[in-house]
């Protein structure tokens, strides 16, 4: 019965590579992968339901018991994510049959859109922190692929850019590994645990914490993340979409697992640091959202705000506020995809991305005007949208452990989202209309129809919190309690 954890991650990958076989027939790649990837969604839906009722999943390769072999391990946490990275990735294929060139299709867009997913699902179901880096390299490799398909000036520029900043993260990625499996022995993060709980966190583990923080900081676009808005502009909408809305979650999530599981033992460093530089970050991310008007950086640069204020949530670590981080981490892979699939809607309507060349679109696409408009209120926290609800939790978090000062620079944050995204609503899409009558573009259904499910998500998530609040506090519960998490690797039976 445990086998069924690992499909999430196989599927894909096996996908993608019959896929390659399929280079002309564009048709037929499109339905499987969006079909795939819908079936992907329907089995992860299925395991979050078996974890309520059986507890933590394993999955040992080859028949090694752990922690000598290679595993996977799925809870509400793990599935969770990629239950919601499984269907985001399905809306955006379908958003992409209608705007991505035909060339770039025959270039093996969709293989290596699945491989990409393949390596976000995988890092988020392994139970083994060298399958973590090896996960990691198959997303980042094929989202090399993606980030330059195409060719044009700006995607080889940002390109290069991308490619050196994730393999300088990914060389420190292998050199902490190394020097964790050297000081204690293991990498399966359950026997890392316990052992660490066991002998303490010695100050050399705690230097090999902060090496993964640094890590996992680059790739999240926590505080060092100058490399991320001109790389998210680039490439085309379904593309950027998919990248905002699911690798910097890794990098999240990567940090959440390890410094609730293993680097929990010296919180006034680990997690003192953490909250600095989430609070660094949301000032960065929220300067830089009000200080541009490219349409498509200040939506990169709202990525980066929302990284900034899930990590609140792991700094504080109080049951709160970690529950909160998980329903915002969730309406932000949701929101974030919405945002992009409707900036480059509107670029591609209107040709320009500077929104000062932009002005009056709600004459002319009334449904997209309003699906941006309850994307930005569902981004600045309002109720009942979805991120409502993590950023009361995570506010609540802050307050039981008198951390005064994050609570204010997230909540001012949200006004700098707020802002930042009325000063696009307002300048694109009130005013006189700068499309005349001959010249509008029609608004066709197949790019419209991914935006509307993404609200009625977005939406859904916020009126239907209470029907996720049991596989969210499951996720926190194991989250807040690492012995949880052991006993279901290391003490279950086969």
């Amino acid at each position: 019965m445990n086998n069924i954890i690992v499909f999430p991650m196989v599927l894909p990958l096996l996908t993608g590579i019959f896929l390659v076989f399929l280079r002309k027939y564009i048709l037929l790649q499109r339905w499987i992968s969006i079909g795939v990837m819908a079936f992907v969604a329907g089995i992860s839906l299925y395991i979050l339901n078996l974890i309520q009722v059986e507890g933590i999943l394993r999955l040992d390769f080859g028949g090694w018991q752990p922690p000598f072999g290679i595993l996977f391990v799925a809870d509400s946490f793990s599935v969770l994510l990629v239950l919601t990275a499984s269907i985001v990735t399905a809306i955006c294929l379908l958003y992409a049959f209608f705007s991505i060139d035909r060339a770039r299709e025959e270039m093996f867009f969709y293989p290596f859109v699945l491989f990409m997913v393949a390596g976000v699902n995988g890092s988020f179901l392994t139970g083994d922190i060298f399958n973590l880096f090896v996960c990691f390299e198959v997303m980042l490799l094929a989202s090399y692929i993606l980030i330059s398909l195409g060719g044009t000036k700006v995607q080889l520029k940002e390109s290069v850019i991308y490619v050196a900043i994730n393999v300088l993260s990914s060389w420190f990625f292998l050199v902490a590994v190394a020097y964790l499996y050297g000081t204690v022995g293991t990498l399966n993060m359950a026997h890392l645990s316990q052992r660490i709980a066991e002998s303490g966190q010695t100050p050399i583990l705690t230097v090999i914490s902060i090496l993964f923080l640094l890590v996992f900081a680059l790739k999240a676009g926590l505080l060092l993340y100058f490399w991320l808005p001109g790389s998210y502009s680039a490439p085309p909408t379904a593309v950027a979409a998919l990248f905002g809305a699911l690798l910097t979650k890794v990098g999240i999530y990567s940090m959440f697992r390890l410094f609730s599981l293993i680097f929990y033992h010296e919180p006034q460093i680990t997690h003192t640091l953490i909250g600095i530089m989430a609070g660094l970050t949301l000032i960065g991310g929220s300067l830089g959202a009000i200080a541009y008007r490219d349409i498509r950086l200040i939506i990169s640069y709202n990525v980066i705000i929302g990284a900034g204020v899930i990590l609140v949530g792991l700094a504080i670590s109080t049951p709160a506020a970690i529950e909160g981080s998980i329903f915002y981490l969730i309406h932000d892979m949701v929101s974030k995809a919405l945002l992009f699939l409707l900036a480059g809607t509107m670029i591609t309507l209107t040709g320009h991305a500077k929104m000062n060349r932009v002005s009056g679109l709600i004459r002319n696409y009334p449904v997209l005007g309003w699906l941006f408009f309850i994307v930005m209120l569902s981004l600045a926290g309002i109720p009942p949208l979805s991120g409502f609800l993590g950023k009361v939790l995570i506010s609540q978090g802050a307050i039981e452990s008198g951390s005064y000062i994050l609570l204010a620079i997230s909540l001012i944050s949200s006004l700098f989202v707020l802002y930042s995204l009325l000063r696009i609503f307002k300048q694109c899409f009130w005013g006189e209309t700068t499309i005349s009558e001959d010249g509008e573009v029609p608004l066709r259904k197949g790019m419209l129809i991914p935006s509307v499910l993404l609200a009625a998500a977005s939406v859904g998530l916020g009126l239907g919190s209470e029907l996720m609040v049991g596989y969210v506090r499951d996720a926190a519960f194991t989250l807040s309690n690492p012995n949880v998490y052991i006993e279901g690797v290391l003490i279950q039976d086969e």
